[in-house]
């Protein structure tokens, strides 16, 4: 039977919700994007809430040094499984992704570097701030090109290379340990092996991909894997070979083999995403599948916001019809939505599935009825 892009569609909606507990969803989804802005909540925090039963904004924060997770780099940074982290590392020859990737830099530590490492060794757990204190790092230019703290900066680089490891998180700023990875293999088979199950990975996180996305998955592996990145084309290859493919509309798409595309029905479900969820994380896909184009807005200038600051995709059943910027000012939660079509659905489903869902959002913040 031919697969359609309904079929596909369904599949996507399907395959990316589920319900259990925190201990048990971390491994399940492999990866959860990080992003610091509350607008209503992180977006660890909103990405959880849909698979992870009676979850409270925060909570992975809270129960994060009881579970098997680490902070790192996969395809953009968030929590990971240690098992994937195990994956990635040794780094210690790159420095942290700036512009292409991880770029390559000498062998061993600078001075600078090997003062940090040994105090964070004799503290056993550091706040940057300590860190600031004791060194007097200043500031530099960041990424985006603002002003950065050094401290923070150079924590950050020596995390990613492998030699700290994020312990813990006190308010949102992450308390730094050290940290040691084993070393990088060395045979051939064992690294293409490591290579095919980090590709497998984020196909099954991110899947069903157009061939184009596939390999712009794949690319961005060159992240957490800066030192074997000119192995990803021949891994790429070899993905196309082993997972499940149809041809829809002229697109060759791409799933995890074992998966079934046909036979989803969609719920009576009312869901507002997190604008790096799973879902919604890939804005080609997005528009490929619900024809319209999603934007994050929060970097761009106010004047010239469609959607607003931080606006969070409306799911109703299998398709995306809009958005909702949300906040919780005075305890209240306040909601303002747009809509593709110009106005919500008629059907009384619809509206009491969406008061359903804003009462989730309500008791997930700790806010008003």
């Amino acid at each position: 039977m031919q697969v359609t892009l309904d079929d596909l569609r369904r599949f996507t909606v399907a395959r990316s919700f589920f319900t259990t507990t925190l201990k048990r969803a971390l491994p399940k989804m492999g990866f959860v994007q990080a992003d610091p802005i509350r607008a209503p909540a992180r977006a660890q925090d909103l990405i959880l809430r849909h698979r992870v039963k009676n979850y409270h904004a925060g909570d992975l924060e809270r129960g994060y040094s009881r579970l098997d997770i680490e902070e790192d780099v996969f395809v953009a940074y968030g929590f990971v499984t240690r098992s994937l982290q195990a994956l990635m590392h040794p780094r210690l020859d790159f420095g942290i992704p700036d512009g292409d990737a991880g770029q390559a830099r000498p062998a061993g530590l600078n001075q600078r570097e090997r003062m940090l490492l040994e105090f964070v060794r004799e503290r056993g757990a550091v706040h940057p701030r300590e860190v600031d204190e004791h060194f007097s790092h200043g500031t530099v230019t960041n990424y985006w090109g603002g002003s950065s703290n050094a401290t923070t900066q150079l924590l950050e680089a020596m995390h990613y290379q492998g030699f700290f490891r994020v312990a813990r998180r006190e308010n949102g700023i992450r308390i730094y340990t050290t940290h040691q990875h084993g070393p990088a293999p060395n045979d051939a088979a064992e690294r293409q092996a490591r290579i095919d199950a980090l590709v497998d990975e984020v196909v099954r996180i991110y899947a069903p991909l157009p061939v184009a996305r596939l390999s712009f998955f794949v690319r961005r592996l060159r992240y957490a894997v800066p030192r074997w990145q000119g192995e990803l084309t021949s891994a790429l290859q070899r993905s196309k070979d082993r997972l499940s493919h149809a041809s829809v509309d002229g697109v060759d798409w791409y799933w995890p083999a074992r998966e079934h595309v046909m036979g989803h029905e969609p719920q009576e479900t009312v869901r507002l995403l997190a604008p790096f969820d799973p879902l919604v994380h890939d804005r080609t896909r997005f528009e490929m599948l619900w024809d319209w184009a999603y934007r994050f807005e929060a970097y761009t200038p106010a004047a010239k916001r469609k959607l607003g600051y931080y606006a969070l995709p409306l799911l109703w059943r299998d398709r995306v019809i809009g958005w909702a910027n949300l906040s919780g000012k005075g305890g209240v939660l306040k909601a303002d939505f747009g809509y593709v079509a110009a106005r919500p659905p008629r059907a009384r489903a619809f509206s009491r599935e969406l008061e359903a869902e804003l009462d989730r959002m309500r008791a997930f913040l700790g806010l008003k009825s």
